[in-house]
């Protein structure tokens, strides 16, 4: 904890609110992620197999996969640049509809009296405002002090696991017994209960005065309303971030580091099917397995490693665990080779994610925490764009072992250029108390 005196930069939090009204928006946003992720894994459980029903081959499918990616990655920036002009309410309640619309046409596609081929692919064009976890992040990261930021962020690892939990289990449970569409309609209650929390509970804005100072443009008049202020599509201000000392290096750190064990996940439900030869209820036990590990890594590890060493330290651990994994991954044959190395995976991922995205929050100003965290929301889509058809490439040209070796020598190559680097982060190297 911070002491009374201490100059806070960010985390200061709305006027008026107390440390109590903190903490019960900081568990309410934690549920709502739950929320939104439990929804989220249930789609993706049971998406593959509504696919193959509708009739779409493989290529197809890859397809569906990257348009949803495609709109994720240009919607990202842009959304927590609303969030940042916007407020975290307008930002929970926007994601939440948007969701509501996704899980509405997907229920729709799975009527045989409907064109659900058009139906699952429009399904889609709603992902570009389904932005629930970086909003999460920017509120986390406003109401909470610079040197708690990577514990507070590694909590939503909890969110996470519990949401791939639920989701895989709910999925798969509620698409056997009840049917296929059975799932959608659940998960379309669940996002529009999150848009009446969101919109009756969250404060309007989380972000404290200095932040709404920073915000104001220079030629804004104190007491003058509606003073010119850059738009939310104004892509210059949303570039003008990663020119900021320090942001660049790590968030290139983040994209390259783990770009390629996203890819492997990108295949993960081909490499079920063909090589390890998994139904469907025996790939939302692995997938809840792997919920498990994120809920335990994030939640309590990356946390607790983040008080004893600094960040700059855990984000080498991580690509050394990269490597290491990325060796044994070459290596691996069956599905149990891959639970033995899957906890190494999970704390590679979780920390490489934790820590860049607390580094880069503290690198901008407070205003622009939602526009940072946007950008880097649009990591995982970019590698969902580019996945389906790299990974599947790959996939067909080499085999599994090929994302090992990739993973290997891609955080090799990381390591080796930020170790010749002489001071790559100066500014991220304070260890966190």
């Amino acid at each position: 904890m911070q002491g009374a005196g201490a100059p806070r930069r960010q985390g200061q939090g709305p006027a008026g609110m107390g440390a109590l009204g903190r903490l019960w928006v900081l568990l309410l946003t934690y549920l709502l992620t739950t929320l939104d992720l439990t929804s989220l894994f249930m789609q993706f459980s049971t998406l593959p197999y509504l696919s193959r029903r509708l009739g779409l081959d493989s290529a197809t499918f890859g397809y569906l996969q990257t348009s949803f990616g495609v709109l994720q990655l240009l919607g990202g920036p842009v959304f927590g640049r609303f969030a940042d002009q916007h407020g975290a309410r307008a930002a929970f309640t926007v994601s939440f509809l948007a969701s509501s619309a996704l899980y509405l046409l997907l229920a729709a596609a799975c009527s045989p009296a409907l064109p659900g081929a058009a139906l699952l692919f429009a399904s889609r064009l709603p992902s570009a405002l389904m932005h629930t976890l970086p909003a999460a992040q920017m509120v986390i990261a406003d109401l909470s002090a610079p040197e708690e930021r990577p514990a507070a962020l590694g909590r939503l690892g909890l969110c996470f696991g519990m949401g791939t939990i639920l989701g895989s289990l709910l999925g798969g449970t509620l698409s056997t017994t009840c049917g296929i569409q059975c799932p959608a309609f659940v998960a379309l209650v669940a996002n529009l209960l999150g848009a009446v929390l969101s919109f009756t509970c969250i404060p309007a804005s989380t972000k404290g005065p200095s932040a709404h100072a920073q915000a104001a443009p220079p030629a804004a008049s104190p007491g003058v309303p509606g003073a010119p202020q850059a738009g939310v599509f104004d892509l210059k201000a949303i570039a003008r971030l990663l020119r900021q000392p320090g942001v660049l290096p790590v968030f290139l750190v983040k994209v390259i580091s783990g770009f390629p064990s996203g890819l492997f996940m990108v295949m993960f439900s081909v490499v079920c099917m063909d090589v390890f030869r998994l139904e469907a209820a025996q790939a939302s036990y692995l997938v809840s397995f792997s919920g498990l590990l994120f809920m335990v890594i994030q939640g309590l590890v990356v946390g607790r490693l983040s008080s004893h060493f600094s960040e700059a330290a855990l984000l080498r651990a991580s690509m050394l665990g990269f490597m290491v994994v990325g060796l044994a991954m070459a290596l691996m044959s069956t599905v149990f080779h891959f639970c033995l190395l899957m906890p190494g995976l999970v704390f590679s991922m979780c920390t490489l994610n934790v820590v860049t995205d607390s580094m880069l929050t503290k690198a901008v100003s407070a205003s622009d925490t939602g526009t940072m965290l946007g950008l880097c929301a649009s990591v995982q889509p970019l590698t969902r764009t580019l996945g389906p058809t790299l990974g599947g490439l790959l996939y067909r040209s080499f085999g599994v072992p090929v994302f090992g070796h990739l993973q290997f020598a891609v955080n090799l190559l990381v390591l080796v250029l930020l170790a010749l680097w002489r001071q790559p982060m100066p500014q991220k190297t304070v260890k966190v108390r």
